[in-house]
């Protein structure tokens, strides 16, 4: 009977109990839920972590890179440690960008509060039926994008990392940003943050990389590739693979059509076009002034510091000096000379090493020095192997990414034979001021900033040759009040030193004309001699002095030979040293950076100009007109930059050689700009054997003449072509010395010692 009762029971009362119990189940459900999302929310017992409050959501932490402009507001470059991220105004985004988000990523972003409740269940159902599909609304999204709750240790708790747990979180992270933000804003936003691969964070790196294009140009196939990617940026890369790639581009326009964004008849056509990808490199070599950016970057690191910055993810926009256009010009004048060197400096050496000694003859050992001085060599040394077993390593070929000047290619060599290979190359640094702001217009550090990382300009420092004669000139006419019609005999003289040692300093060609020629047709013809009687008038150590007034800070030798440039300096400081005699005797500091704004456009600091007085307005006028004699005059060592390149209007300039051929130099000057190039192997040992290509006019000044060709013809640049002839200046009358009239004091040279070999080996032009 009892069991008659029990079963009438069931059967009676089981329906309504089952809802009964349904129903509790879900109330007491919903409430627990509740109770956790709560209890999540005010992070209890510090279980869950905290989440962001809504002063952090105000000012959520992006890592930004900083963007680079020129002086023209054309972007150089970037600096970022991780991510390669720049934002966007959501008005500088094509419409079809959103549209195709939408479509793709969440259909009732616009409805919505945060969390989309109806796809939330829509996902539970789908994986109860064993079908996976996401659900994140773009909200969520950019909450998980912006603050990483799952790995930020900001926001750890005992049990954050719970899927649940974090889940949660984005839930009421998402919730808060929409009542922060309007649903622009958040788009904005997330297409500024999400990645797309290839360390490309946000719209406008992604548009530069795969189209090599701006956010608001990019087309409706472009847009379904894009934020196709979004699904899986590694998986879906259209360069590993375009396969998969077109495919989920294709299912986004398909998501297109389905939401009415696209018609069935454009669907067609799109779906059948191509990737149409224009690969672009966006890294730290990539972009205008590499080198520049390179060269600044401690001095901003440095200025982040105390003003309490970070230049990898505050989003700053720094303004520089650089003019792009001439920078790319110079970048092209560098490349197309170099290339047409590097042929003949190859053809020249076919068959032999070009890294020799005095007499040409190769250095023995040369190329195994180096090999000690590399990573492979000295690790292996570290680990005990023997001599032998890393020369068995340094000689075995591998495969290799080499550089050359047809682009990068894949060569199978070993580590000891890609040394001679890149032991072949010549080098370069050039530099372009305007000598009145001290504004740097250009700057070519070498020639490739991903295989060759020395700068040639600033780091870079070598003797200057002849380029050093200007100084002793300005030195001289500064403190004796010559003018360029003094005259002086150019003959062989023999000056005594304090040791009793003799030396007769010769011109390059070992040649004397045996006459009077004036100061500026010594510098016009570079003559040695003219020289050696400047500096016996003045004495070494004022030339070194007024070196140090105009810029040059490298040490310097007080001794005679200084006078022909055996002292190494730098491109940049022989660049504003030439640019005293163009501002009127006034030495400019070289600016780099003028302004630095936060990410939204506010001024942080700007950087102005400073500027002494080092000559006197007659010599800075004077050291022009000689120096525009090397342009000019017959036998001058520039002429080519009127009958070879035709530089317009007034120009000047000075080349320069040194010993054994080792660096070729040229310094030009014109009214609104000073450049100087340097040209040489890596070593002092690797060079042309003869003055056919082994010097200045012939290594460095083509750089100049074919920068300033394209310089001058560019019409959105403006440049005077005419120096500016201060009113204070007066006209000298002809006067004639001899060499020898003045002889050195002794006391100069007591710690000289040097021979009339010595002096004659650095006798060059």
């Amino acid at each position: 009977m009892g069991t008659k009762t029990s079963t009438h029971f069931f059967v009676m009362k089981s329906p309504q109990k089952i809802v009964k119990i349904l129903w509790i189940s879900f109330a007491s459900g919903l409430v627990l839920l509740m109770l956790f999302v709560f209890s999540v929310m005010i992070n209890l017992f510090n279980l869950y972590g905290k989440i962001p409050g809504i002063e952090v959501l105000e000012n959520p932490k992006s890592e930004l890179a900083a963007e680079v402009f020129s002086s023209d507001y054309v972007s150089l470059g970037k600096y970022y440690r991780t991510y390669n991220r720049t934002p966007v105004e959501l008005s500088e985004i094509a419409p079809i960008v959103v549209n195709t988000l939408i479509a793709t990523e969440d259909v009732r972003f616009y409805n919505h509060s945060g969390v989309d409740f109806k796809g939330t269940f829509s996902i539970v159902f789908s994986a109860l039926m064993g079908k996976k599909r996401g659900g994140s609304t773009i909200t969520q999204q950019l909450a998980k994008n912006l603050f990483k709750m799952r790995d930020a240790e900001e926001y750890e708790g005992v049990i954050s990392n719970n899927m649940l747990v974090v889940k949660v979180k984005e839930w009421i992270t998402a919730i808060r940003l929409e009542r922060a933000y309007t649903k622009k804003e958040i788009m904005m936003m997330y297409l500024n943050t999400v990645e797309f691969g290839h360390n490309s964070y946000g719209i406008k790196a992604a548009a530069r990389k795969y189209f090599n294009t701006t956010p608001d140009k990019l087309t409706t196939e472009q847009a379904a590739l894009l934020i196709g990617l979004l699904k899986g940026p590694s998986y879906y890369s259209p360069t590993r693979y375009p396969e998969r790639s077109l495919n989920r581009r294709n299912t986004v326009l398909g998501q297109l059509v389905k939401y009415g964004y696209l018609s069935e008849a454009d669907y067609k056509i799109y779906k059948e076009k191509p990737l149409g990808l224009k690969l672009t490199a966006d890294d730290h070599n990539s972009g205008l002034a590499p080198y520049f950016r390179n060269y600044i970057k401690p001095t901003l690191i440095k200025w982040c510091k105390e003003n309490g910055k970070n230049l990898y993810q505050d989003g700053l926009k720094i303004y520089t000096t650089i003019d792009s256009r001439m920078q790319k010009y110079a970048e092209e004048a560098v490349n197309k000379h170099m290339s047409y060197l590097q042929k003949k400096f190859n053809e020249h050496w076919k068959g032999r090493a070009p890294w020799t000694d005095a007499e040409f003859k190769e250095v023995k050992g040369f190329i195994e020095r180096l090999a000690k001085q590399t990573p492979t060599y000295k690790q292996m040394k570290k680990e005990g192997h023997s001599e032998s077993e890393i020369m068995k390593v340094l000689n075995t070929p591998v495969k290799m990414t080499m550089f050359t000047y047809e682009g990068d290619k894949e060569m199978t060599m070993s580590p000891i034979d890609s040394i001679k290979y890149v032991m072949h190359f010549l080098h370069t640094g050039m530099m372009s001021m305007d000598p009145k702001t001290g504004h740097i217009k250009a700057w070519v550090g070498d020639i490739n900033p991903e295989y060759f990382k020395y700068d040639h300009v600033k780091q870079g420092k070598r003797q200057p040759g002849s380029t050093f004669k200007p100084i002793v000139y300005a030195t001289a006419m500064e403190l004796k009040n010559l003018d360029p019609s003094y005259q002086v005999m150019d003959v062989p003289v023999t000056y005594t030193l304090p040791d009793g040692k003799t030396w007769t300093p010769k011109n390059s060609n070992g040649k004397y004309s045996n006459d009077y020629v004036s100061l500026k047709q010594g510098l016009a013809r570079s003559l040695n001699p003219v020289s050696a009687y400047l500096m016996s008038l003045v004495g070494p150590d004022s030339v070194v002095a007024y070196a140090r007034r105009m810029g040059i800070e490298s040490e310097l030798e007080s001794g005679p030979t200084l006078c022909l440039g055996t002292s190494d300096v730098s491109v940049y400081e022989m660049v504003n040293a030439y640019s005293v005699f163009v501002n009127e005797g006034y030495w400019v500091k070289p600016m780099f950076i003028t302004r630095i704004e936060d990410k939204y456009g506010n001024v942080l600091e700007e950087f102005k100009t400073e500027s002494r007085a080092v000559l006197n307005e007659q010599t800075a006028y004077n050291m022009v007109q000689l120096l525009m004699g090397s342009v000019e005059e017959s036998g001058g060592t520039s002429t080519a930059l009127k009958h070879t390149y035709k530089i317009p209007g007034e120009v000047g300039g000075k080349t320069g050689t040194t010993q054994g051929n080792a660096d070729g130099w040229f310094l030009g000057i014109t009214p609104d700009l000073v450049s100087g190039v340097w040209v040489g192997g890596e070593t002092r040992q690797i060079r042309f054997r003869t003055m056919e290509y082994g010097q200045g006019a012939k290594m460095a000044l083509p750089i100049w003449g074919l920068y300033m060709q394209k310089v001058y013809a560019d019409r959105s640049i403006e440049l005077s072509k005419k120096f500016k002839v201060p009113e204070t200046i007066s006209i000298r009358q002809d006067s004639t010395a001899i060499p020898g009239d003045s002889l050195i004091d002794e006391s100069e040279y007591e710690r000289e010692e040097l021979s009339p070999t010595d002096f004659n080996d650095y006798s060059r032009n």
